[in-house]
């Protein structure tokens, strides 16, 4: 399974944040700076920091969007192999069970079954997009659709003379590519020729251990994709004329819970063994996708952006000066400026010390 590796301000609104002049953008910019005197100019008298100070960083808009991305990801990956996992196990349990005491159906079963088909049907959407029909997690970026092509094989691109095939995937002349084939181009040539070709309409191309192409598509686009792809030639691989319709084989899922039937014994039976195969590919995909959770969760706490020492006492010195200062500007400074702060916060603070 490939993994692929990918900031919000809260408890400020936008209209307190602009009344909070004389705190907010005057002493937190020389706090940040850390090298403004106590005695410096009065709260309020200028909106703009300090040249050379350093922008106010606060908490998690300090992290690179990627690796929250990836984090967000991830969770929501396993929340969905979890719930997965949970109702496999006990849908393994009451086969076993019933088959053990030749207990035909009771209705119980036939519910369990399709509980879990609803599961899996939200899988896309569930995982955030992140986890395909194989289970291979993608991190940050949407899932794919891998699916071959009847005629799409290399032995058959590799034979033949020089030749160029018109594609269009997706439809319109937008979605219509050319790759060049001549002889004596190797596979990894050919390969290489359709992937350039079909990129930029979103399609990537690569090959199987049968000889086959394999494309690949994000898995929202994968029904336009399906229903338009064509190809005209010119008679020497494909044939010429109009573009042809070309029938596209997606790869089959890791599970396919529309297969098992609780009819009689040897439904059950075979069902079993598939939830039993359908179990070993959940806990398999959840036992990566928690370690790439770990890992990003990890960076994480190492990207933490250190609190800035420089300068605390002389935000103290305009906090006490501003909270000693009569008048509804000082108390709307003040207010907006402790939105949001809690005790457990200042205690996190405080043992950073």
């Amino acid at each position: 399974m490939q993994i692929i590796q990918r900031s919000s301000s809260a408890g400020i609104s936008k209209d307190s944040s602009a009344s909070a002049t004389g705190l907010d953008q005057a002493g937190l910019a020389g706090a940040a700076q850390g090298s403004t005197s106590a005695n410096g100019p009065a709260p309020g008298a200028s909106a703009a920091p300090p040249a050379g100070a350093a922008p106010l960083r606060r908490g998690l808009s300090n992290w690179d969007q990627p690796l929250q991305n990836d984090i967000s990801s991830a969770q929501q990956a396993v929340d969905f192999l979890e719930q997965s996992a949970a109702q496999l196990r006990t849908l393994k349990t009451d086969l076993a069970t019933k088959l053990a005491a030749r207990q035909l159906r009771d209705g119980q079963l036939e519910q369990q079954v399709r509980q879990f088909s609803d599961t899996w049907r939200t899988r896309r959407e569930a995982s955030g997009g992140s986890l395909d029909a194989r289970l291979n997690f993608s991190g940050g970026e949407p899932s794919s659709q891998r699916f071959t092509v009847r005629g799409m094989s290399l032995a058959n691109l590799r034979s033949g003379a020089r030749e160029t095939l018109a594609i269009s995937v997706g439809g319109g002349v937008q979605g219509l590519r050319s790759v060049h084939l001549s002889p004596g181009l190797s596979d990894g040539e050919i390969v290489a020729r359709f992937d350039g070709a079909l990129a930029p309409a979103g399609v990537r191309v690569s090959s199987n251990d049968d000889g086959e192409l394999v494309f690949s598509t994000g898995e929202s686009d994968w029904p336009a994709v399906r229903d338009s792809i064509a190809v005209q030639g010119s008679g020497v691989r494909f044939p010429t004329g109009q573009l042809n319709r070309l029938r596209a084989e997606p790869e089959q899922p890791a599970v396919m819970p529309e297969n098992w039937g609780v009819e009689d014994i040897e439904s059950m039976r075979d069902t079993l063994q598939q939830v039993m195969g359908a179990l070993s590919h959940v806990e398999a995909a959840l036992s990566k996708v928690r370690q790439e959770l770990n890992v990003a969760t990890q960076r994480a706490q190492s990207a933490m952006p250190q609190l800035e020492t420089a300068g605390v006492e002389d935000l103290a010195t305009r906090f006490a000066k501003i909270a000693g200062e009569p008048g509804y500007q000082s108390l709307m400074a003040l207010t907006s400026a402790l939105v949001g702060i809690n005790r457990d916060r200042v205690v996190s603070l405080l043992s950073l010390r």
